[in-house]
């Protein structure tokens, strides 16, 4: 009888431990598909160099270096998302980021938006804004934030119900804006390496992604 009793108590609690279990990984599943857990961790950044630079913790040449680098690595989060989906076409998890693009590029707007109130709000008074914007390393990065605002403006269901083909011709700009963002990012910076380098990951990634889709018509166009 001891060991009927012990024999049900363990199943019993080992149901209990993989019921637990099942709700667990339900549960993270739920919040890794929130769209408010992706807008939190987009934000808390934000959140932080804001208050540190307020804080006095942070100088202006670091709150523009991180802010600045923040957005471009979003903006190339962004732009990635198709060439890895075409690579790994079996897998899941770039669809993931697929639902999850217009976050990552709205927030890379974001972004760029701190970067460049910072550095307003440290200019404006010293009259050198107009003067510096003439540099060609400082005027890519004007051109960039204002492809940046309609882009952001525009990222949401109800504009591409609204501008139903006219949402794919305009957010084809991003192109533009990411080749504006990392060749100002690679002029105004004291080191351009890193620049340099997040600028031939997005050619390399666009240049496999245009092969691809190459591939895919001309395999298609062969079938029939």
């Amino acid at each position: 009888m001891d060991k009927i009793a012990n024999t049900i108590q363990f199943a019993f609690g080992r149901s209990i431990c993989e019921g637990s279990a099942d709700v667990m990984i339900s549960a993270v599943k739920s919040l890794l598909n929130s769209r408010y857990f992706t807008w939190a961790v987009l934000a808390l950044p934000f959140g932080g160099l804001v208050n540190a630079f307020r804080g006095g913790d942070l100088f202006y040449g670091e709150i523009i270096h991180a802010s600045g680098e923040l957005s471009a690595r979003l903006l190339l989060l962004s732009l990635a998302i198709t060439p890895l989906r075409l690579y790994f076409s079996a897998s899941s998890w770039p669809n993931w980021l697929l639902h999850r693009r217009r976050y990552f590029g709205v927030a890379a707007a974001a972004y760029a938006g701190l970067h460049t109130l910072v550095y307003l709000d440290r200019k404006i008074g010293s009259g050198l804004i107009l003067q510096e914007a003439a540099e060609f390393s400082m005027w890519t990065g004007w051109l960039a934030m204002a492809i940046f605002v309609p882009l952001a403006m525009t990222s949401n269901d109800a504009a591409v119900r609204r501008l139903k083909r006219t949402w794919k011709k305009l957010h084809r700009w991003v192109y533009l804006a990411a080749l504006l963002t990392f060749t100002h990012w690679i002029f105004v910076a004291f080191d351009f390496l890193p620049g340099l380098l997040h600028f031939l990951v997005l050619l390399m990634l666009e240049a496999y992604r245009i092969w691809k889709r190459r591939q895919l018509k001309l395999s298609s166009t062969a079938a029939f």
